[in-house]
């Protein structure tokens, strides 16, 4: 399936007839057994990647092996987890998903609450430069070749300690774009480790959620935090940076992992 389509447009101001290349948007339908589990608005690509990452950074599994694999269910839009021989998971528990979303309504301390619940133990690292953390989305925008030709996704990559990029994706959906980044680099193993989780924009409660269910310890994005996910990494231990660029960012809070410009831990939050 594409990640890019083609549609007419006129241009102005000139009123120039051309043919614009657009980001495509689906539906997916995640299955348990026979249950819908939830809808996605998805850009197709990475479906297996996608489901693993979802089924873990929603909970609903705890560690890849727990995932027999993911099926195609013959349409291209339906997809079925499959839970490996022994795994046991109620369908209905995770039909409705009423602590992930920023728009739920949920207080926030309900909200933080029920990650702690669900969250790994963040590791103490890594510890990096300010300035190593400042370059990363530009090493994300550069991953972006859907991006390029369309101007639609969203991206998310993580990188390793020493700057190596483990694992990327895009996606119309920004939570989505993390899943399918986090899934695909589950595959390969678990725990994640001393990674660093990089956004292309605002940095929600339900990205900051995702990052600390999977365990990981620093997430950066190029917009802003949101007060709930600034309130989470406090609580959880998590080192989280907006507005990164080359020249600067916004620490929200800190236990350590980076360094103040004395040398000694910055510790904010």
């Amino acid at each position: 399936m594409n990640s890019k389509a083609e549609r007419p447009v006129v241009r102005w101001p000139d009123g120039q007839r051309a043919t614009d290349v657009l980001a495509v948007e689906e539906p997916m339908e995640i299955r348990l057994g026979t249950v819908p589990l939830a809808v996605l608005m998805r850009t197709p690509g990475l479906e297996a990647e996608l489901v693993t990452g979802f089924a873990l950074t929603e909970g609903i599994v705890l560690a890849p092996d727990e995932v027999a694999g993911v099926e195609d269910l013959g349409d291209g839009d339906r997809y079925r987890l499959v839970p490996a021989e022994g795994v046991e998971i109620d369908p209905e528990q995770f039909r409705r998903n009423t602590y992930t979303t920023s728009s739920c309504g949920v207080c926030g301390k309900a909200s933080i609450d029920a990650v702690r619940i669900t969250a790994r133990a963040l590791p103490a690292g890594p510890h990096v430069a300010v300035a190593f953390i400042g370059a990363l989305p530009a090493r994300l925008r550069a991953a972006q070749m859907v991006f390029d030709v369309t101007g639609g996704l969203h991206g998310a990559a993580i990188f390793e300690a020493n700057g190596e990029l483990a694992s990327v994706a895009e996606d119309v959906g920004r939570h989505n774009a993390v899943d399918k980044a986090i899934g695909a680099l589950a595959q390969r193993r678990w725990p994640l480790g001393e990674v660093i989780l990089v956004v292309s924009g605002r940095i929600s409660f339900e990205i900051t959620q995702k990052a600390a269910v999977v365990g990981i310890p620093i997430v950066a994005g190029v917009s802003a935090a949101t007060s709930l996910a600034a309130d989470l990494a406090t609580d959880l231990g998590m080192t989280l940076c907006g507005f990164v660029r080359d020249d600067g960012l916004v620490v929200y809070h800190d236990p350590g992992r980076l360094p103040a410009p004395g040398g000694s831990p910055l510790g904010i939050g």
